[in-house]
């Protein structure tokens, strides 16, 4: 059996679902933060505001390149694409980027979404590294 017509078990879907859901909110959030919409500002703080107002413009181009980037490659997963592994590891290190500048900058307010979002990201990663190997994705 050739690695192409490999099916993939349900469980590869549903996890490529989830995953794309995920992403997707963040897509959603660099959209409002994006264009500032009112929805994105009643989420946050009045301080919380400040603080993304003042984020240099190349962390929000990171912004955009991990959540697209990891949407696009869930995408692509769902397509069964092998180059989801690379869309997932450019949003990896897209996402520890910008994580790491907050982190490194003191904003430690919701340091369990921060690693959640790094844990996600490595485990897409892997995810889709799999995937690849057991013939899912080519």
């Amino acid at each position: 059996m050739t690695n192409s017509s490999t099916k993939p078990p349900v469980w590869f879907w549903i996890v490529s679902v989830i995953a794309l859901a995920w992403n997707a909110m963040g897509v959603d959030q660099y959209l409002g933060q994006a264009y500032n919409t009112e929805r994105w500002r009643s989420a946050l703080t009045q301080e919380q505001l400040d603080i993304v107002s003042n984020h240099p413009t190349w962390l929000t181009a990171v912004f955009a390149i991990a959540v697209f980037s990891g949407a696009l490659g869930c995408i692509a997963l769902l397509l069964r694409k092998k180059w989801a592994y690379s869309l997932l590891t450019l949003s990896l290190i897209a996402v520890i980027i910008q994580m790491g500048y907050f982190l490194a900058n003191g904003h430690t307010d919701n340091l369990g979404m921060t690693i959640s979002i790094i844990l996600f990201s490595i485990f897409l990663v892997w995810f889709s590294k799999h995937s690849k190997s057991k013939g899912w994705i080519s």
